[in-house]
């Protein structure tokens, strides 16, 4: 099917550790607050940095009032037309875990608030989505929603789509990652000499997609998909899956290397990742656009990083302003471009990367509407 019509991205609301909305997520991003704290008491013998929800509500309350806000600010009366697109990792696991910790009874667990279709679940009982679908490939199950979210747009599909990068702290999500001895106690230092791991953190992230833009919209321009599969957790040392995903992203939005002014990494602070994805951008990109990584104020949400940071890659757009890598005191790739401080400047196209266990890579491009 050809490719027909242009995609946009009209209105967008978050919560994270960050901030409890776009403008305070994007001000934190730039002014280097990061909403990272260790906590003793998360999970017994450790004391991971984790990102917590700036949010008194319980976590579905503040998932509802993200599809919400996303509703008030739109052009839509309801989402009737509307496909939902989920990407999560962790889905119900959650809710789950805080049943059965609670009433230590296996019996009281609901299986309809465990899987991955549960977030879908919960916000078609509020609102009553056309239909909804769901994707679960662990750190770039929302970089990839979105991705299905322009194809199907520009396609002429549906008429509209909401998608919602959602992912809670889980205690099977952060004892996962210990396990593999990758967290750090203290906020991330991505690309840093003496990065230490990553932060694992939640966060709610709502974009709807439509084929009109509205005032200060975004342009979807292209996506690019890779599978290197070449370790369980680790990527390729030499970023080849990473270069094959942002080489389909420019070719799909039909621009040259040379046309991205800003890269937002990936970048979780993790010696194989920070690495691989260092060398994949000084392959692909040797005008050396400026690069960072926000997940040292975000933390890295997992499932629901490529959305947010959608949003970011979307403020970048807005406000014309580089967001500063905060806590990188000596670079380990010299080759890239990292940016100390923000700043305003001229920015056109943005790209940005989402990476995930066996070699699952996404990569998407933003433009200013034109």
């Amino acid at each position: 099917m050809k490719i027909k019509n242009k995609v946009f991205i009209t209105t967008t609301s978050s919560v994270s550790c960050a901030g409890d909305n776009n403008k305070t997520l994007f001000a934190n991003i730039c002014d280097g607050n990061s909403g990272i704290k260790q906590d003793k008491n998360y999970f017994p013998g450790s004391q991971p940095a984790i990102g917590k929800l700036c949010s008194n509500s319980t976590f579905y309350d503040a998932l509802l009032l993200q599809c919400q806000n996303i509703l008030n600010q739109s052009n839509l009366e309801n989402f009737k037309d509307t496909l939902l697109i989920i990407g999560s990792s962790v889905g119900g696991m959650n809710t789950t875990e805080e049943i059965y910790f609670e009433t230590q009874n296996y019996k009281n667990i609901n299986p309809d608030f465990h899987h991955i279709n549960a977030i879908a679940n919960v916000l078609n009982e509020k609102f009553d989505f056309y239909d909804d679908i769901s994707f679960s490939t662990a750190c770039t199950s929302s970089a990839n929603a979105i991705g299905y979210a322009y194809e199907v747009l520009s396609k002429g599909v549906y008429k509209n789509v909401l998608v919602v990068g959602v992912d809670s702290l889980a205690k099977i999500t952060v004892g996962g990652f210990l396990s593999l001895g990758v967290l750090s106690s203290t906020p991330s230092k991505p690309f840093d000499i003496a990065r230490d791991g990553m932060n694992v953190a939640e966060a709610i992230a709502c974009l709807l997609l439509e084929n009109t833009p509205s005032e200060n919209a975004v342009e979807v321009c292209g996506v690019g998909y890779s599978s290197d599969a070449y370790h369980m957790t680790h990527p390729h040392p030499d970023g080849s899956g990473a270069v094959s995903a942002m080489s389909q992203a420019l070719e799909s939005a039909s621009i040259e290397s040379k046309q991205i002014d800003y890269i937002n990494t990936h970048g979780t602070g993790t010696m194989a990742n920070d690495n691989a994805e260092a060398n994949a951008i000084a392959t692909l990109f040797p005008h050396r656009p400026y690069v960072s990584s926000t997940k040292s104020i975000t933390g890295h949400t997992l499932g629901a990083a490529g959305a947010l940071e959608a949003i970011i890659s979307c403020m970048v757009l807005k406000e014309q302003k580089y967001p500063k890598n905060t806590f990188l005191d000596i670079p380990e790739n010299i080759n890239l471009n990292f940016p100390l401080i923000s700043k305003e400047e001229e920015i056109n196209y943005v790209l940005s990367n989402s990476f995930a266990f066996g070699g699952n890579n996404c990569s998407l491009v933003f433009g200013k509407s034109k």
